[in-house]
């Protein structure tokens, strides 16, 4: 197209003005002037041998608009956030013959190690800030004892709801149906499942098919002594979450923590000053009635189901109680380390993970049964626990021919979803509520 404006060119290949085949996030627009300069330039051109390519094709209604529309970077980018997903892939099952990924990018890691031995080698102190040096973050505290009271609430809201709603779990494999029978998907994992042709054998599940339960060692100091492996009957398992918060500032009776004045030292991966040792305070055995409102063991028996008329406010309840501890528990991950092995779903809270040998995932042989330790990610702490969504909780079971057109959700929000609260838009897209379900001659016939 001939335009009437001086043109600035940049320098480009010149292959680039002639076809523009080169992709790109942003709007680019290559001048030419075919017959008398061989590369773009920068003087003024003659409207007659002006030429504009642009690989990007606008509608013809938006090219007749100001130019400052299409060269705007702002005014591109604030159109394509407002674009929300419509559906979103399934989360990938991850091989168990395989370590799992790092959360931080292993060339980052490896970075910062080497600046941290090159002062060491220097002499020099690590500079830590709270919480890496002992010393609690005063904001996070408040976040502590919510996240605490939203667990607490969560376990008891799900433990009536599970009176009404049914739930369904493989006795052969790790999967959970919410619906009035099991679906007949055949994606079973369990050691007879050829037998069965990847069919499930559903029984009856439970709080803990629900919500999996994450347990991590407690200690009253995790700068302390590490666990070793002949040590590790002398220290209590609770709840993950339960341990994270009590690190962060909230307090549990029964389970002390050491809350420093004065922060630890460090040089590179030697702690120079850590205040000494302090043994747990707190004698042997616990009394474990105060963690008794925090754990899932036996919580169907302490709650009665709701009244019918109650039955959507609780649902609504244990939702957003579900939100605040997700919530909570990503944020105080930012500030507070906790651990997890690569190979199993073993999770410890503090610095540094235990000397325990009980791993007995892929290739423990080499390692002598010892974990290998990574950044944890929120989903391995609080996992999600996703499931397939019954759309019809009531009707016909899901059947193998329409699994891609199947939506997913984690356990608790099905639970609550089918009880009748409403479902956070961020879990939609997952779902695939405005995927229209064929029947199984029509599903054949897409492509």
């Amino acid at each position: 197209s001939v335009m009437n404006v001086a043109a600035l060119c940049y320098k480009v290949p010149h292959s680039l003005t002639v076809e523009a085949k080169s992709s790109s996030s942003r709007l680019l627009m290559v001048y030419q002037c075919p017959g008398v300069h061989q590369w773009p330039h920068t003087e003024k051109l003659p409207k007659q041998s002006l030429s504009v390519i642009c690989w990007k094709q606008r509608q013809k209604s938006d090219r007749s608009g100001n130019e400052e529309r299409f060269s705007s970077k702002k005014s591109y980018r604030s159109v394509k956030k407002e674009v929300l997903p419509q559906n979103v892939d399934l989360p990938p099952v991850l091989p168990k013959k395989k370590k799992k990924p790092y959360p931080i990018p292993i060339t980052e890691i490896q970075r910062m190690a080497r600046a941290d031995k090159k002062l060491a080698q220097m002499g020099i102190e690590k500079a830590l800030e709270p919480p890496k040096n002992g010393i609690l973050v005063p904001e996070l505290i408040p976040v502590a004892h919510e996240v605490l009271n939203a667990w607490e609430g969560l376990i008891r809201g799900l433990a009536q709801l599970l009176h009404v709603i049914p739930v369904y779990a493989c006795s052969e494999c790790s999967e959970v149906h919410v619906a009035e029978t099991g679906h007949q998907i055949q994606n079973c994992r369990g050691s007879s499942s050829n037998k069965r042709q990847g069919l499930h054998l559903w029984v009856k599940g439970s709080i803990n098919d629900v919500i999996i339960p994450t347990e991590s060692y407690h200690l009253y100091d995790p700068f302390g002594r590490r666990i070793k492996h002949e040590t590790r009957f002398d220290y209590d398992r609770i709840p993950a979450i339960v341990e994270l918060c009590i690190q962060a500032g909230a307090d549990v009776p029964g389970y002390p923590s050491r809350r420093r004045t004065k922060p630890i030292r460090m040089i590179g991966k030697k702690i120079i000053d850590r205040g000494g040792y302090l043994e747990d305070p707190t004698p042997k055995p616990r009394d474990s009635s105060a963690l008794l409102s925090y754990d899932t063991h036996g919580a169907l028996l302490r709650f009665p189901p709701p009244p019918p008329s109650d039955l959507s406010r609780v649902a609504q309840e244990t939702m957003n109680e579900y939100e605040t501890v997700a919530k909570g528990v990503r944020r105080l991950m930012t500030k507070y380390s906790v651990k997890a092995c690569g190979y199993c779903p073993e999770v410890h809270v503090g610095p540094w993970g235990h000397n325990a040998k009980l791993c007995g995932e892929f290739k423990h042989q080499w390692r002598d049964g010892k974990h290998g330790w990574q950044d944890a990610t929120i989903d391995e702490l609080f996992p999600p626990n996703y499931v397939w969504h019954a759309r019809d909780p009531g009707g016909p079971p899901m059947r193998t021919a329409l699994k891609r057109f199947y939506g997913k959700a984690p356990a608790v929000v099905e639970v609550c979803q089918q009880a009748g609260a409403v479902v956070p838009k961020r879990y939609e897209p997952m779902m695939r509520l405005d995927v229209v379900l064929p029947d199984s001659e029509e599903a054949r016939l897409v492509a």
